[in-house]
């Protein structure tokens, strides 16, 4: 592992690519030279020919550090090295006999111009990589006077292998930087994890303990108690959901962001804020997910059945809130254990002017294409089901 790989205390997929290129320039460039030794025979020009191999051999061994890793290798190498690759092809025709170009013998730098299509493919993927193909090709073709079928054939292998390799260069750089947000969401799991783990094992136990004394003892130490309870159920749908709820049961229900009418809200978000000592929110795991109007206007619907629990049943009544994840639907429920009302009391309410349940409830669930039902008997408390059908919700948002 490399320097700047330690540092960072990670590896990176693309760290062997960039050696395979270093190799690939060395035996391509060994290869270049033996076939020119066997063939320099044959050359109008050898000395000259002789000149720009030995170029060639210095700057490839000069910048085999500078192509090891991408931190050191940028565009300008990438750049220079496909200059000097292509002056030796289009030099050949030059330092060759033409009898010998016209019987495609191979060009000074061969297989040598496959590594600097290599190395663009590594450090920019497949379109880099094929802007080099293409200029070697039409360097070949300039080398050779016209295209023939042994040129267009190694142009289209040259291409065909740059554009595969820089592929699946984008493809590794993609899958490592997943890799990397999966490894860093587990560290955070694991994290607060461990942070759960140690709020519970003293803050929350203090705080219920606090909650406890201070009922039994009475009088300020019960507020106290009572506060103490509101920060316990605070920070465990803290633990439990990330959210932050709002403790204080008197505080406005309303959430604070109002999404975009089509941006997708989790239900759960805009609920916990409701939980208190007197109101517990259950919901599902994961999260609950409608369009944005629909889920504003629903906890909406939900925040204004609890407002009715606490002016009319009272402080001391308890509220659970249901949420259920359905297929087709979302199913809200809000339960409280207060004296409930005679089914009457609904509509004389709304002659007299009080429009809380006709309107903040069920004209919000109708809007959505949804329904609200209330059930409530003298003694027995009052429930509140509010469901919203997925898919004229997700309909409607569309428009």
């Amino acid at each position: 592992m490399g320097t700047e790989e330690r540092a960072a205390g990670v590896f990176s997929v693309e760290q062997p690519l960039w050696r395979a290129v270093t190799a690939f320039r060395l035996l391509t460039l060994l290869y270049a030279v033996g076939r020119y030794a066997g063939n320099a025979h044959h050359y109008s020009h050898p000395a000259a020919a002789w000149a720009y191999m030995a170029v060639l051999t210095v700057w490839t061994f000069a910048t085999v550090r500078v192509f090891s890793t991408k931190a050191r290798c940028g565009w300008w190498w990438l750049w220079a090295d496909l200059a000097l690759v292509v002056v030796g092809i289009l030099l050949t025709r030059s330092f060759d006999q033409a009898a010998s170009v016209d019987a495609n013998d191979v060009t000074l730098p061969t297989v040598r111009a496959a590594a600097t299509v290599l190395g663009f493919a590594v450090m920019g993927g497949w379109r880099p990589a094929a802007l080099a193909g293409l200029l070697v090709g039409l360097a070949n073709i300039g080398e050779r006077g016209r295209v023939t079928s042994s040129n267009a054939h190694n142009i289209v292998l040259l291409m065909l292998a740059g554009v595969a390799i820089g592929y699946v260069v984008e493809l590794a750089r993609a899958s490592e930087q997943t890799l990397a947000r999966a490894l860093e969401i587990q560290a955070v799991t694991r994290e607060r994890e461990r942070l759960a783990r140690d709020i519970h094992d003293g803050v929350l136990q203090v705080l219920a303990m606090v909650q406890r004394r201070g009922a039994e003892v009475g009088g300020e130490a019960a507020e106290i108690g009572r506060m103490a309870g509101e920060q316990e159920i605070a920070l465990r749908a803290l633990i439990a959901e990330g959210l932050v709820p709002n403790p204080s049961y008197e505080a406005p229900r309303r959430p604070l962001h109002r999404p975009e009418p089509g941006e997708p809200q989790d239900l759960r978000a805009l609920l916990t804020p409701l939980a208190g000592s007197r109101v517990t929110v259950s919901a599902p795991g994961t999260p609950v997910l409608l369009p944005g109007r629909a889920a504003t206007e629903l906890s909406a619907a939900v925040g204004a059945a609890v407002d009715n629990v606490r002016k009319h049943a009272g402080e001391q009544a308890h509220t659970w809130i249901l949420v259920e994840d359905e297929p087709d639907e979302v199913v809200v429920s809000v339960r409280d254990d207060g004296p409930g009302f005679a089914w009457e009391r609904l509509g004389e309410a709304e002659q007299e002017g009080r429009l809380g349940v006709s309107q903040s409830i069920r004209g919000r669930l109708r809007d959505l294409g949804g329904s609200a039902e209330i059930s409530s008997a003298a003694g027995q408390g009052t429930e509140v089901e509010l469901r919203v059908p997925r898919q004229r919700v997700e309909r409607g948002s569309t428009k």
